[in-house]
């Protein structure tokens, strides 16, 4: 029996002193025991945390009672072990970097697409007038998506705005975006929008939501998740693996972060490629100096590592895990 849960959620809220909201909650998360990534922004509360039952029901109950996040809707997995090895809450500019911060062109809380809830989802996205767009990075979409969906080549989210003119073509259809939780479609929703786009919707609650409510149906391969978990399976109906080795080409659902750490790119990899590269996405990373050991899991806990020295003699670090927005 799973003895812990992981929450997925964000909510999109105006948080004044943001900076000192973001020290005091990350005091409260270590206090109940809970590990996890928490990014806080003026503009709201974003997260991924893991814990025993207990405390991930002490920490949604205390959420919920604040008037600013009463609207939070937490996605629960239960899981054998927590998802993360240590607690982390930072203030960030967004909760979802878009690189998008006038108010009068993206702000959730007045003007997103219509919200969709899986099921009926489900019963549109088939439609001859319908486009389903995926707003989710490569590596993202490349381990799993919806079938016949629309994705871009953009390798982080706030890529997505000089994607728009690709999306010209779609005007005269129903746009139904998705992404893993929901949290990216509430800005690329608005953005279309903005940009004249008129028919715009979004799945609520993304991939996770839409697993649990509408068996998956169509997900096509794995749902990436920025977690220790990296991919979790959605579809229960017609699952099928759409995600290929990047060394032979051979069907894997397997993504690892690159063992050389100064590469670190998240990829597909068989385990086959995986022992005869070391966990490495090229000979080259794979006689880096710097390269970790492969343990077969391609998984590898932040570390810091001292870069360089500038002109003030300050330390500059890099992680060994590739960062990445939530959801």
């Amino acid at each position: 029996m799973n003895q812990y849960q992981t929450l997925l959620y964000y909510c999109y809220t105006t948080i004044e002193n943001a900076e000192e909201f973001a020290a005091d909650h990350l005091e409260f998360c270590k206090s109940i025991g809970l590990t996890g990534r928490i990014i806080v922004a003026d503009e709201g509360l974003n997260g991924t945390v893991s814990g025993t039952a207990e405390a991930c029901k002490t920490y949604m109950d205390t959420v919920l009672a604040d008037l600013r996040f009463a609207a939070t809707e937490f996605k629960i997995d239960d899981v054998s072990e927590p998802s993360f090895v240590k607690m982390h809450c930072r203030y960030k500019p967004e909760i979802v970097h878009s690189g998008l911060r006038d108010p009068n062109i993206i702000d959730p809380k007045k003007r997103t697409g219509v919200h969709l809830e899986p099921l009926e989802f489900l019963e549109m996205k088939d439609r001859d007038d319908v486009v389903i767009l995926d707003v989710r990075s490569n590596y993202e979409h490349n381990l799993g998506r919806f079938k016949n969906a629309v994705t871009l080549d953009i390798d982080n989210f706030r890529d997505f705005p000089s994607k728009i003119n690709e999306l010209a073509q779609y005007k005269d259809k129903k746009i139904l975006t998705y992404c893993t939780g929901g949290i990216k479609c509430e800005k690329a929703s608005a953005l279309l929008l903005h940009e004249g786009f008129t028919e715009v919707y979004q799945l609520h609650g993304g991939i996770i939501k839409y697993g649990k409510e509408a068996g998956g149906k169509d997900f096509e391969g794995k749902c990436y998740v920025f977690d220790n978990r990296v991919a979790v399976d959605v579809n229960t109906v017609n699952p099928v693996v759409v995600s290929t080795c990047r060394n032979c080409g051979k069907t894997t659902a397997k993504m690892i972060n690159c063992a050389n750490p100064e590469c670190n790119e998240h990829f597909t990899q068989c385990d086959d490629c995986g022992w005869a590269m070391d966990g490495c996405c090229s000979e080259e990373c794979k006689e880096h100096p710097r390269k970790r050991p492969y343990d077969g899991t391609g998984y590898y806990v932040k570390v810091p590592q001292q870069l360089n020295l500038n002109k003030i003699g300050r330390k500059e670090f890099i992680s060994d895990l590739r960062p990445a927005a939530l959801y």
